[in-house]
């Protein structure tokens, strides 16, 4: 599965040339170019990473960080400040703002890809300090991608398994179809919203037997969560 880059930024030779090189190397993508814009998209595309110029329209970049920062699901999210602002105070409010990298413009593509994978490096690194998570029966193992109910050995498909550790990793909240399509498959392939009630029939069939608890509530109109009625 790629690896997911949200691009915050309004000049557009600039996001023409960081797109080429995202592709380039195996990134998915989204561009946007306002800040209000932003915020939405983070919510429904589910980046890995985010991209954020500093002065882009409706929100800047750094009021667009602190509303990231004040929400838990995006407490931890990695984000880069890709900036024309270099003087070391625009520096210190923005790492004091909770940038993980400051790059300032103008750059060097090949600089900000490896600033990129060295941030999603230490991302992944921090969240596989524990290899295995848990929600009440269900436990996965990340670094083997296996999944067991109690003592129970669950066989999943890669899609299925996808999606169970992204909710089990967020558990207790609701995602919108979109909102799972948009995290398990590549942003630029057309899938339609009902493909997710297929996978999690699927997800339910392979994790529960009769007469066990179904964890992932439907939520009518809404979406999917792993929780406990």
């Amino acid at each position: 599965m790629k690896e997911k880059i949200l691009v915050v930024e309004d000049d557009n030779s600039i996001s023409e040339l960081i797109k080429i090189h995202l592709i380039k190397n195996n990134f998915d993508h989204l561009i946007v170019a306002d800040g209000e814009d932003a915020i939405l998209s983070i919510e429904n595309f589910m980046p890995d990473l985010v991209i954020l110029d500093w002065m882009v329209p409706s929100l800047s970049g750094i009021e667009i960080l602190k509303r990231l920062r004040l929400k838990s699901e995006f407490a931890d999210l990695p984000v880069l400040m890709l900036t024309a602002k270099n003087s070391e105070q625009d520096k210190i409010l923005g790492f004091e703002s909770g940038v993980d990298d400051y790059l300032t413009k103008p750059f060097i593509p090949s600089e900000l890809i490896a600033r990129i994978n060295a941030i999603l490096k230490r991302s992944r690194n921090k969240t596989q300090v524990s290899n295995t998570i848990q929600f009440q029966e269900i436990s996965i193992d990340q670094s083997q991608k296996k999944v067991f109910r109690q003592d129970r050995k669950i066989n999943l498909g890669p899609t299925e398994y996808n999606i169970l550790l992204f909710l089990v990793k967020n558990k207790q909240r609701v995602f919108s179809r979109d909102q799972i399509l948009n995290k398990i498959w590549p942003h630029n392939v057309h899938v339609d919203a009902r493909t997710v009630d297929v996978h999690i029939r699927r997800l339910r069939k392979q994790l529960n037997l009769p007469g066990e608890i179904d964890y992932i509530r439907t939520v009518r109109s809404a979406g999917y969560s792993i929780d406990i009625e």
